[in-house]
C-alpha cells in the first residue's frame, strides 16, 4: 500500500444509512491496495473491516441541540481529524458533499494549507444554484478540489454547467451496493408481524427521509386508483420528515379516505428494522420529482426487491423499464397508478424484473469494481 486516503465524514450513521456507503467505499479501496482511514463520529460503529482504521474524533457530534455547540464540535473534530491524518502521512482527503456550507469550505481550506489532495463525492448539486451564501462557498469548494466524483452522467453535466469545473477533474463513480453490510430477511410474515403490517396485504413501500422533492403526494394521489383494482394494497411510509411538514400528506390521506390503506411510521427507522421493511414489501416505490442519485434505490435492489421509480435521468441510468425495474412519468399520478396496477397484476414479470435487478446490483454496482 503506497497511497494513503482519509475519508473525513462527520455524518456517518447519524439519521440515515450513509455509513453503509462509507463502509462500501472503504472496503472497495482497501481491496484495490489503498491504505484507508475513516474519521467520523462516535455514533458510527466500527464495522471491523480488515485493514480499515476508524477514528471517532468527532465524538458525540449530534448530542447537543445547540447549533453553536454542534458547530464548535464540528470545527474541533475537523481540525483534529485532518491534522491527525496528515501527521500519519495521508496525502488524499476525501469528503462526501451534501451541502456546500462554510464548514465544508473550512475543511477544504485546511486540507490545502496542509498540502493535501482534496477529493469530493458530490451527492447533492442543487445547493450550488441557490441564490445565497451556499453559492459563494460552492464556488470555492469546487475551485479547491483536485478531483470531483459523482454518481452518473446527469450529475456530471450539472456540475460542469453550474461550476465550470474542468471536465478532466470530474469522474463518474457509481453508488456502491450495500450487499456486504446488510442482512436480508426471508420470512415475510415474520417481518410483517414485527412491524405491525397485516399478513394478507400487498405492500407498497415508500422508504427514507420525507422530503418535498421525493413526491410522496404523487403516490398518495395515485393510491385510490390502485385500491380500486387491488383492494388488498396498503402503503407503508417509513422515514422521518426532513425540513418538511407532514400535514399536506395527512390531508391527502383524509381527503381520499386512505386511512385504512396507509401505515405511517414517520420516524427515524432503527437500523435493526430496515431489513424487515424491505422484506415485508412487495414493491418499493420512489415517486421522486428531483434527484441526483438514490441510496434508497440502491438499498431496495440490494435487498432484492423490485423498484418502481420516476423516469428522471439519474434513475434511468440504473433502471431499464420492465427489465431490472419499473419506470413511470415523473409527477404524473395517473401514470403511476396505471403502472402499479400493471405490476401487481403481472406476477411473472415481477419475478423476472426482481432477478434482473439483483444481477444489476451485484455486477454493475459491485464495490470491488467501484473501488478499483
Amino acid at each position: 500500500m503506497d497511497r494513503k486516503v482519509a475519508i473525513i465524514d462527520p455524518l456517518g450513521a447519524y439519521g440515515s444509512s450513509h455509513h453503509f456507503y462509507l463502509f462500501s467505499q472503504a472496503k472497495g479501496l482497501l481491496k484495490s491496495g489503498v491504505d484507508v482511514s475513516l474519521y467520523t463520529n462516535k455514533e458510527t460503529e466500527d464495522p471491523k473491516i480488515s485493514g480499515l482504521n476508524v477514528y471517532s474524533l468527532y465524538g458525540l457530534l449530534f448530542s447537543s441541540k445547540s447549533k453553536v455547540i454542534r458547530a464548535l464540535k464540528y470545527l474541533i473534530g475537523s481540525i483534529i481529524s485532518i491534522s491527525h491524518a496528515r501527521i500519519k502521512g495521508v496525502s488524499v482527503f476525501h469528503f462526501h458533499l451534501f451541502r456546500t456550507r462554510s464548514n465544508m469550505f473550512l475543511n477544504a481550506l485546511l486540507v490545502k494549507l496542509l498540502f493535501g489532495k482534496l477529493v469530493f463525492t458530490v451527492h447533492d448539486i442543487s445547493a450550488f444554484a441557490n441564490n445565497n451564501d451556499a453559492a459563494f462557498f460552492s464556488k470555492w469548494i469546487y475551485k479547491l478540489a483536485d478531483l470531483v466524483l459523482t454518481h452518473n452522467e446527469f450529475s456530471k453535466k450539472e456540475i460542469i454547467r453550474l461550476t465550470k469545473k474542468d471536465e478532466e477533474c470530474i469522474k463518474i463513480i457509481p453508488h456502491p451496493n450495500y450487499i456486504p453490510f446488510i442482512n436480508i430477511q426471508k420470512n415475510k410474515n415474520a417481518s410483517k408481524k414485527r412491524l405491525g403490517i397485516p399478513e394478507n396485504k400487498k405492500v407498497l413501500l415508500f422508504f427514507g427521509m420525507i422530503k418535498k422533492v421525493k413526491g410522496l403526494e404523487v403516490l398518495l394521489q395515485a393510491l385510490p386508483s390502485v385500491i380500486e383494482v387491488h383492494k388488498d394494497v396498503i402503503l407503508v411510509v417509513a422515514g422521518k420528515v426532513w425540513e418538511n411538514d407532514f400535514a399536506p400528506y395527512q390531508e391527502l390521506i383524509q381527503q381520499h379516505n386512505l386511512q385504512e390503506n396507509c401505515i405511517l411510521h414517520t420516524k427515524f427507522i432503527d437500523e435493526a428494522d430496515v431489513a424487515h421493511y424491505y422484506c415485508a414489501s412487495d414493491l418499493v416505490v420512489l415517486p421522486y420529482k428531483k434527484i441526483y442519485q438514490s441510496g434508497v434505490l440502491m438499498m431496495a435492489l440490494s435487498y432484492e426487491k423490485p423498484a418502481l421509480t420516476s423516469d428522471l435521468l439519474p434513475l434511468k441510468e440504473v433502471i431499464e423499464d420492465n427489465v431490472n425495474g419499473f419506470l413511470f412519468q415523473s409527477e404524473n399520478a395517473h401514470a403511476l397508478a396505471k403502472k402499479i396496477n400493471q405490476i401487481l397484476s403481472g406476477e411473472s414479470l415481477m419475478k423476472s424484473v426482481k432477478a434482473n435487478g439483483v444481477e444489476t446490483i451485484k455486477t454493475k454496482f459491485n464495490l470491488e469494481t467501484i473501488g478499483e
